[in-house]
């Protein structure tokens, strides 16, 4: 065991008897995830390496508090992480599962210790620490063995009926492989900023009906609005229609170079008992992709497995079919399947860029009895390009959730 592993473990350990001690246990909570991670990706053009090859075992202890009484409620939440290298080696590391060595190989283990202090008021509460959370202007990412997060402080108020506030500051990430945090930078665009300010809302103008407006800004390097509108009709027993649209306009902030970019996206959506079918559409315009903090998710709707589809110029279509079998009585078990092709991806003085990717997605977690929460997941990946890589990639993904308290 690496030192600061050992760290970890003894800081995490040391936390525990003040929770146990603390007003607040009552409300609290901890649990414990352990997630077996197999990754393949395979190279198909000629002049590229072989493979990404890994497997990885991680551990994610999740520990929350509730709050003290009172006008403003305290709390600490920790989330203890590690993860092991069962097996990846002779060029294949690079997956994103672990991280590198000196060698170009990947290191056996690294461990992460992520406290968040919380306080409530009323129906708003702030967050200072570490940070997980989805939005429109900025996402961490769980798609690897352990979750990335930010640094900072996140505050939500909801003290108006149907309508959500979000905003906050970010100043580092610590990306999934990573034990350390670093500076924040954009993604395809580069530079490095001190820190990330966002703000919006979200608001419910009927059960049906939902607007939202958020804005962002890297400091030194980008700044974006975002506005969505998200609508879902109910059609009748089983059926409904949902409609997800989607556009951001992006700006340069200060002298880093400019910056021009506007994303449109939207994505229709029609259920049919377990059936869903979905259809979509994204179009990148301006001089420049589409900008997000890097090792973060960008909200568009085709950013999928691998690709985001936002290059310069770039439009991209998508279908997808969801299967909830439910539907026929076996609960857990869900199917997804979608194809995404852009075109018009600008190349020096053309448009002649085009990309496609197909994904396919199953998972089953058990329902009831003494495996109870296992999931199994297998994602499948095809990328073709005529000016990237072409990949072809599955993941297999066992996880198992249990309740400490």
């Amino acid at each position: 065991m690496s030192p600061n592993t050992r760290i970890a473990v003894l800081l995490l350990a040391g936390s525990l008897p003040a929770l146990a001690n603390a007003e607040f246990v009552g409300d609290s909570t901890g649990s414990l995830e352990l997630r077996n991670f197999y990754f393949n990706r395979d190279f198909r053009q000629p002049d590229a390496r072989d493979k990404a090859e890994e497997w990885a075992q991680g551990f994610l202890l999740r520990l929350e508090s509730g709050y003290t009484d009172g006008t403003v409620g305290v709390g600490l939440d920790a989330t203890g992480l590690m993860g092991l290298k069962l097996d990846s080696g002779g060029g294949t590391a690079g997956s994103g599962l672990l991280p590198a060595d000196r060698s170009g190989g990947s290191q056996e283990e690294y461990s992460k210790l992520d406290p968040t202090a919380k306080f409530r008021v009323s129906r708003s509460t702030l967050r200072i620490g570490s940070l997980a959370f989805r939005s429109p202007i900025v996402s961490s990412n769980d798609s690897r063995l352990l979750p990335a997060s930010f640094r900072g402080a996140l505050l939500n108020v909801q003290e108006i009926d149907r309508l959500s506030l979000q905003g906050g500051k970010i100043d580092r990430i610590k990306a999934n492989n990573s034990s350390d945090y670093t500076e924040l930078s954009a993604n395809r665009i580069g530079g490095n900023s001190d820190s990330f300010t966002f703000a919006g809302g979200d608001y419910k103008l009927t059960p049906e009906l939902s607007l939202g407006l958020h804005y962002g800004r890297l400091q030194d390097i980008y700044r974006q609005h975002y506005g969505t509108l998200a609508y879902l009709k109910p059609l009748g027993a089983g059926q409904s229609l949902k409609a997800d649209l989607r556009f951001a306009k992006s700006q340069e902030d200060g002298n880093f170079r400019d910056i021009d970019n506007q994303a449109f996206g939207a994505m229709f959506t029609y259920t049919l008992g377990g059936h869903a079918f979905g259809a979509g559409y994204q179009r990148m315009s301006g001089d420049d992709p589409f900008p997000y903090i890097a090792s973060s998710d960008p909200y568009l709707v085709n950013f999928v497995q691998i690709n985001d589809f936002a290059n310069i110029d770039e439009r991209s279509w998508q279908a997808r079919y969801d299967y909830n079998f439910a539907a026929i009585g076996i609960p857990g078990l869900t199917f997804m399947s979608r194809y995404v092709s852009g075109d018009n991806v600008q190349l020096g003085a053309s448009n002649a860029g085009k990309e496609w990717e197909r994904n396919t997605d199953i998972a089953y977690v058990v329902q009831r009895g003494a495996l109870k929460n296992l999931g199994v997941k297998w994602r499948n990946a095809t990328v073709r390009s005529n000016f990237g890589n072409d990949l072809n990639e599955n993941r297999l993904i066992l996880s198992y959730s249990l309740a400490l308290w």
